[in-house]
């Protein structure tokens, strides 16, 4: 239920929520006893005409009440809100899509059931993730719609600011999907402690009421563009979606494509709307019978109060009105609890013109259920009327093509002079010039035992290249040697 409430979860909120239902960063919701909660306005889409006899009930689990099998749902909820999940062997990752595209694809599809999988790409452009973010790769979107299986690359959207000192900062505004922000956060600090990455002077979250922002702080030389790039492949502010769209279907899991899961979706509107017209036309002409009644009785009002007053009791009374005007039993249960005031003029003309409105109503119903074209019209109505109620922007932007990650280390890395040492016994590090100039007097730190063989200033830019007596070598960018003061001996790296 809280899943159903989270609004970076699912892309129509289902539930209405009053206190705490957890955060994007990963924080539990509070228990239940600190929370209110209630069925949100297009949950009642999900819901209407449940009371119509448009759906079958079952008992439920302890055969104390009866469940719907499913819910009528003016609107496609699986493909809308998606479904994720593993049960019976069974996994799901169906993802969210634009409400208004789905309508729209699924109207297309009643009126033409010949429309091909690429007229519907051409209204679904593809998932619409709450979190936003931007989608690449659309031979994948294509490749899931057709089979159910398929892989996109979700990326967050970014921005590149500058500050004040000709400093510049990367902005991230939008996550992928089910990404948690506390852990991108701290992956991106980590990077920045460990100095995987020169350049990055701070990382914070600046989230608050008004929208997520998470911001990276860079030195002044940086450049943001090369940085960007390794935070992309480093870290989860890109990440890969796999589409695994199994859904439950003639009550058996099926892999389904995307014209099939709205196929399925508009045989169970077909079936909802058919069994709510039958329940409307049952009512209607239930009621028409009532109101002829009525009409009847009072057209001969002075002999129906003479047979009810000389009648004993309301049950004799429902049976000599049947006997002598031959009233139906229901029309003789209407007339003996008829109010005496519903017998002026008024009420009269009143009962006529509902007599009218029935027929009328009953001619409707009955030719939509004659009619399958009526009764997609039908469906086509309802489906609009959710659609303009409930549409609201596009949040994920669709790319065609994946961009490749270019990350040139040089562009990453602080050109700095450091000092470059090798023992005999085969240990090597690098070494600060401040550090070497502090204590260049003393021998560097080494093993008892062990001497200096080489011993020069390179830059962090440059490689080093280590080779054996068989004629191997070992290729050491300088800027991965552990950084080690020139006394210190420990956490060496051994060639």
């Amino acid at each position: 239920m809280v899943r159903m409430s989270q609004d970076w979860k699912v892309r129509q909120l289902l539930i209405d929520m009053h206190g705490n239902n957890g955060s994007i960063d990963g924080d539990p919701p509070a228990a239940m006893r600190y929370t209110e909660a209630r069925l949100s306005a297009i949950s009642a889409e999900l819901m209407r005409d449940l009371d119509k006899g448009t759906v079958d009930y079952i008992p439920n689990f302890d055969d104390s009440i009866e469940e719907p099998v499913v819910l009528p749902a003016m609107f496609p909820n699986l493909l809308v809100n998606g479904s994720t999940g593993i049960s019976a062997g069974y996994a799901t990752d169906i993802p969210p899509h634009f409400l208004p595209e789905i309508i729209d694809g699924t109207v297309l599809l009643m009126e033409k059931p010949q429309t091909t999988l690429d007229e519907l790409l051409q209204i679904v452009k593809g998932p619409d993730f709450p979190t936003g973010g931007i989608v690449q790769g659309l031979d994948g979107i294509r490749q899931a719609y057709e089979t159910g299986k398929g892989k996109v690359i979700v990326r967050a959207k970014t921005d590149i600011e500058e500050v004040r000192g000709g400093r510049k900062q990367i902005v991230i505004t939008e996550i992928p999907y089910e990404v948690v922000k506390a852990n991108l956060v701290k992956k991106m600090d980590e990077i920045r402690f460990d100095k995987k990455v020169d350049g990055i002077a701070e990382v914070r979250d600046d989230t608050d009421r008004t929208g997520l922002r998470i911001v990276v702080e860079l030195k002044k030389e940086a450049e943001p563009n090369a940085i960007l790039h390794y935070l992309l492949k480093n870290t989860d502010l890109q990440v890969a979606y796999h589409f695994n769209m199994v859904a439950i279907y003639n009550k058996t899991p099926q892999l389904m494509g995307l014209k099939a899961l709205m196929q399925a979706y508009i045989d169970h509107q077909k079936q909802v709307f058919t069994r709510k017209c039958q329940f409307e036309l049952r009512k209607a002409q239930e009621r028409a019978h009532i109101v002829e009644g009525l009409i009847k009785a009072v057209s001969i009002l002075d002999d129906v109060i003479r047979v009810i007053r000389a009648s004993k009791d309301k049950k004799d009374a429902k049976l000599n009105l049947q006997n002598e005007f031959e009233f139906t039993e229901p029309q003789a249960e209407a007339i003996v609890n008829l109010q005496l005031y519903r017998l002026t003029n008024t009420d009269i003309t009143t009962l006529q013109k509902e007599a009218d409105e029935l027929l009328n109503k009953i001619a409707e119903l009955q030719a939509i259920l004659g009619s399958e074209k009526k009764l997609i019209s039908v469906i086509k109505r309802e489906m609009n009327g959710v659609k303009k109620k409930f549409a609201s922007e596009r949040r994920t932007e669709i790319k065609e093509e994946i961009e490749e990650l270019k990350i040139n280390m040089d562009e990453l890395i602080a050109a700095e002079d450091v000092r470059v040492t090798i023992t005999h016994a085969g240990y090597v590090k690098r070494t600060s010039i401040r550090s070497y100039t502090a204590s260049s007097k003393d021998a560097p730190g080494m093993k008892t035992g062990d001497s200096l063989l080489h011993s020069s200033v390179a830059s962090t830019t440059d490689v080093l290249l280590l080779f054996t007596k068989k004629g191997s070598y070992l290729y050491v960018p300088i800027h991965q040697l552990p950084d080690i003061r020139w006394k210190m001996t420990a956490n060496m790296l051994q060639t």
